[in-house]
């Protein structure tokens, strides 16, 4: 038995490192190369319903700007429309055809009959699962947390009971009381939660007085977080946990899977160091378990959950804050 073999969300990985949601999976020879290099899984790049609809705009807009310049003009544009999500429908069963590795959609969307009508499509494209990708950026004042997290809940659940392949749901941290709300969709049929989503974040050039793209990518020591939730999680849920945002390495990895991460996604040390980074990584998991003689990731998953630390219950709660300030000058050393 491979050592490094974990199931996620029922699905068998022959290890539990996922190539994220990003442009570099569009590229089937980017697949088939982080196939080669053993990497557990692909998550396809998204689909934005926002993206298709500004596209049918732009494509109505171009078809139309003549139309009132004289009668007849109408007659040269054919009586063509958006093809929607077909290109995409399209790319990812290729993706799947080409590859032997499990291959997952990625979904967002806003309203609740395109949530359910686009995960319907991207079941029937031969995937072995379909991640939600769940937010809500507060925009509307009259809105409650309860009425975003009711309204997201129910949209898992539809989906749930319309199409039958796995399902994970990606978040991001900043709900009221995020472990309440997963605790809730998991209830609700989620396979497993995906920690963290990575935003794009509003950036001003003082110069320019404009706002500018900013980078989205993680940094080293990101994954913080997502090991704080992974830790309160473990064994409190039915779904499985796979961590996200700020892995850049096998001890990155390690760590995620001792606090209980079933498996974690990788995307910013690809853009960063290659894809021959999954090879490092998966080489690095495998040499410490051998150090240690681990002969499964079962045997040590979890085993630093916040289940497991009887002698230390307080570590992945705020509690440690106060213990940091007592011991300031052995974290930071004398002045």
């Amino acid at each position: 038995m491979n050592k490094l073999q974990t199931v996620y969300m029922g699905i068998e990985l022959n290890n539990p490192i996922i190539l994220g949601a990003s442009n570099l999976v569009t590229d089937l020879d980017n697949l088939k190369k982080a196939e080669e290099l053993g990497v557990g899984a692909i998550v396809y790049k998204s689909l934005f319903e926002e993206q298709i609809q500004l596209e049918s705009f732009q494509l109505d807009e171009k078809l139309t700007e003549f139309n009132d310049l004289n009668a007849e003009m109408v007659q040269i544009h054919p009586n063509i429309e958006h093809a929607g999500p077909d290109e995409h429908l399209l790319n990812i069963r290729k993706a799947k055809e080409s590859l032997t590795i499990p291959l997952i959609a990625s979904l967002n969307a806003i309203n609740n009959d395109t949530w359910l009508k686009y995960a319907r499509l991207l079941s029937e494209t031969g995937v072995d699962g379909i991640e939600l990708n769940f937010y809500q950026i507060p925009s509307d004042f009259d809105m409650t947390a309860k009425d975003i997290e009711d309204a997201q809940i129910n949209t898992l659940k539809e989906i749930r009971k319309n199409i039958s392949i796995p399902i994970s749901v990606k978040l991001s941290p900043d709900y009221s009381n995020i472990l309440n709300f997963i605790k809730k969709l998991d209830n609700g049929g989620a396979d497993a939660f995906v920690l963290f989503n990575s935003f794009f974040q509003p950036d001003i050039d003082v110069k320019s007085e404009k706002h500018i793209k900013s980078s989205h990518l993680s940094n080293v020591g990101d994954y913080k977080k997502s090991l704080r939730y992974a830790g309160l999680l473990f064994e409190t849920i039915k779904a499985d946990i796979c961590s996200s945002y700020g892995i850049f390495n096998g001890e990155d990895v390690i760590k995620l899977l001792l606090s209980g991460a079933t498996c974690v996604q990788v995307v910013s040390t690809i853009y960063k160091n290659g894809l021959t980074q999954i090879n490092n990584i998966k080489r690095e998991l495998e040499e410490w378990m051998d150090i240690k003689n681990y002969k499964s990731i079962d045997e040590f998953r979890g085993k630093l959950s916040k289940n497991k630390l009887t002698n230390n219950p307080f570590v992945y709660k705020r509690a440690q804050y106060v213990e940091l300030l007592l011991n300031s000058e052995e974290i930071f050393g004398g002045t």
